[in-house]
């Protein structure tokens, strides 16, 4: 068994809003170009800590943009998201759901906090990953999946019982919910303090690692804080 060693913990540069619905900080691409390319397919990652927005009577977010040639995915941890884009998909992303758009030949996308979150204001926190598409599927038809918390199966970490969603692929047996064209595995793990858990990818895969709260240890010895990533 190869063990992957930790090649870079990344510090995130200071958070800066997307539109006015966002505050993000930047992982990927961050030093330069370096961890874009190294980290292929992944071309974006960005992480809205937890962030109380107040109640307004306008929604905040980010305008009719395009995308093309990649897939977004977003992770919403708290929060509910207003959905639209030019093909005709609309919904509402709720707490846990991961929905998986594949812009491919392009598409014209937007999207709000929702108007009751809005109305009430509240705590908002997700993850926006973007995956590039080979090339010879950059000019497919767009896709979208909607895919909802109740849909994601689990997979046991440890024999304390701690389970990590499985959003993409097959990890250990256990099928993602999300269908790609990139052979990636994306999971959602929480462990609790003193947990212990092994993940295990084949070696090829470029790897990494994104700690949304508490501290963790990495092969026994690298320690990495919340809101910051390793690869």
């Amino acid at each position: 068994m190869h063990t992957k060693s930790v090649e870079r913990v990344i510090t995130p540069k200071p958070s800066h809003f997307v539109g006015d619905g966002f505050i993000v900080h930047n992982f990927i691409p961050n030093v330069a170009q370096l961890s874009m390319i190294r980290m292929s397919p992944f071309i974006l990652l960005d992480y809205n800590a937890p962030h109380y927005f107040p109640p307004t009577d306008t929604p905040r977010g980010v305008g009719v943009h395009p995308h093309h040639g990649f897939e977004m995915v977003t992770i919403v941890y708290k929060g509910n998201i207003a959905h639209h884009e030019s093909a005709g998909n609309s919904d509402v992303i709720n707490e846990g759901d991961v929905p998986w758009m594949t812009a491919a030949s392009g598409i014209l996308h937007k999207k709000y906090h929702e108007q009751a979150f809005s109305k009430q204001g509240g705590d908002f926190q997700m993850v926006l990953l973007w995956v590039n598409l080979p090339a010879k599927y950059k000019m497919s038809p767009h896709k979208y999946q909607g895919i909802t918390k109740d849909l994601f199966s689990k997979v046991t970490l440890n024999q304390a019982g701690d389970t990590a969603k499985v959003i993409a692929r097959n990890y250990h047996g256990t099928i993602g919910a999300a269908k790609t064209f990139t052979p990636i595995h994306l999971l959602n793990a929480k462990v609790p303090p003193g947990g212990r858990a092994n993940f295990s990818f084949p070696t090829p895969y470029n790897t990494t690692l994104l700690a949304i709260q508490g501290r963790i240890t990495i092969n026994q010895k690298e320690q990495v804080d919340a809101e910051f990533c390793t690869f």
